[in-house]
């Protein structure tokens, strides 16, 4: 197995720089000629500048503007950030240890770096805020679900608390706010086959073989609102969201479903009321159970008004 190299360049705001490989034929006269190429979406002119201030790097040390194609090689550099909006609301602690940190992510922030949401996630804030570079999730939420993430601290021990999410052996609760059906009969455990395609935003049902599986429960209610806890045995994309929908009783702040809105990236009014309120394991190194639950509550239960304002 070939060993991955170290990158020549060290972690901008608790991120690796960008690696791209040279393709082993030699179609370029310089290393710029292909990153032009390789990087439409990056100005010419911005890949000169990169290149005069030597931040694009390999393994020897900064390129030279009209250094030769290099087929096979590698170069590093730091992509530019997007403008991002702050997300003003603060991550909480619920428990460290020497190999793990566990998290209450609050609503609107997402938990890894991905298209517009780079710095504001709860992967990079950790990194920075608690000087822990090599931290990994060992799982995500959505972006619009608040609640527990765990992160492993300890490199050698991601795969193991990894391993225990990608085999459904974590038993998870959720909780969420959506209207009150008398006449919906609960507990019940909803079954579907869910399918996530990259050019569509939202996850969607369709026939054949249930790949999803959600139990849902009636904890209590008052006007005209219930909190229910949901039970996932399976891990699909926007699950409980759906199952909620087809139930008839869409969590509250769904800009998903039943109907896709528009809501702006700055917008933090109504959060989705959805909250993953307890992970429950084995420990993979220790053999200990673990349990960790939520220090966080529902607006729309505790301050509909407020919520709804």
């Amino acid at each position: 197995m070939r060993r991955r190299q170290n990158p020549p360049l060290p972690k901008r705001h608790g991120l690796d720089p960008a690696r791209l490989r040279l393709p082993d034929d030699d179609s370029w006269a310089t290393i710029r000629d292909h990153l032009v190429e390789r990087l439409p979406r990056v100005a010419p002119s911005r890949i000169d500048e990169l290149l005069a201030a030597g931040a694009i790097v390999d393994l020897e040390g900064p390129i030279a503007p009209d250094a030769p194609y290099n087929p096979g090689g590698a170069v590093w550099f730091h992509r530019d950030l997007p403008d991002e909006t702050e997300v003003p609301f603060e991550i909480s602690i619920v428990h460290r240890d020497e190999d793990l940190l566990v998290v209450d992510k609050p609503h609107f922030l997402s938990t890894i770096p991905r298209g517009q949401h780079i710095l504001q996630t709860a992967l990079v804030r950790l990194r920075r805020e608690l000087e822990l570079p090599d931290l990994i999730p060992a799982h995500r939420l959505d972006r619009a679900t608040a609640g527990l993430v765990l992160f492993v601290i300890t490199p050698a021990r991601r795969g193991a608390y990894q391993k225990l999410f990608g085999d459904r052996r974590v038993r998870k609760e959720y909780e969420a706010i959506a209207r009150y059906d008398p006449d919906l009969a609960l507990p019940r455990t909803v079954h579907s086959r869910i399918i996530k395609k990259r050019t569509i935003i939202r996850a969607f049902e369709e026939d054949g073989e249930p790949n999803a599986e959600t139990l849902v429960e009636l904890l209590e209610h008052r006007d005209g609102l219930g909190r229910y806890r949901l039970s996932p045995h399976t891990g699909r994309t926007h699950q409980l969201r759906i199952h909620m929908n087809g139930l008839g009783i869409p969590i509250l702040g769904d800009d998903f479903f039943p109907e896709l809105t528009d809501k702006p990236v700055g917008d933090f009014t109504r959060p989705l009321q959805l909250l993953a309120a307890t992970l429950e394991f084995t420990d993979p190194i220790s053999g200990e159970p673990r349990r960790f639950e939520t220090t966080r509550t529902l607006q729309a239960w505790t301050d509909p008004q407020g919520w709804a304002a």
